[in-house]
């Protein structure tokens, strides 16, 4: 892992749950594809799986589906060290039992320069969210729709 550039972006994190028989890797070569365009860049990467009696193992990067063949061998050795015990602990308490779930934290690297700008102008970002994709869907829904009225606003 190398030390941060000076105008690293923004770090970001995502818990993706997996139920039991859900792990198509569908969304592997569109991560992938993120990371070869330099749009983000993976910090860590760790399974975990909630056990039915409610406690949590780690599973290990290169044979998530246990059945011998390598897996993601492209993110093994992920590990920034910016994810510790007490993270996953907190991140798989949301976690169903027998689910399987990635941690994932990575660099917005398409706002470094932005995010560099910003600390050499001596501002700093002082607050930042997620707008859940749900909540944004259902509020444009609820917006009359005025894209095919012809009328025009003064």
């Amino acid at each position: 892992m190398t030390e941060p550039a000076p105008d690293t972006g923004p770090i970001d994190y995502l818990v993706v749950e997996f139920p039991e028989g859900t792990r198509t890797g569908e969304g592997l070569p569109l991560l992938l594809d993120l990371v070869d365009r330099g749009l983000i860049r993976i910090l860590d990467l760790v399974f975990v799986r909630r056990e039915p009696d409610g406690s949590l193992t780690g599973i290990e990067i290169v044979d998530l589906d246990g059945d011998g063949v390598p897996d993601l061998l492209e993110f093994h050795g992920a590990s920034s060290g910016l994810l510790g015990p007490d993270d996953l602990a907190e991140a798989g308490i949301v976690v169903a039992p027998g689910a399987t779930a990635a941690v994932l934290v990575y660099e917005n690297v398409w706002a470094a320069p932005l995010a560099g700008a910003i600390r050499r102008s001596g501002a700093q970002l002082i607050a930042g969210g997620r707008i859940p994709v749900d909540a944004v869907l259902a509020t444009l829904s609820d917006l009359p729709d005025t894209s095919m009225s012809g009328s025009t606003t003064s």
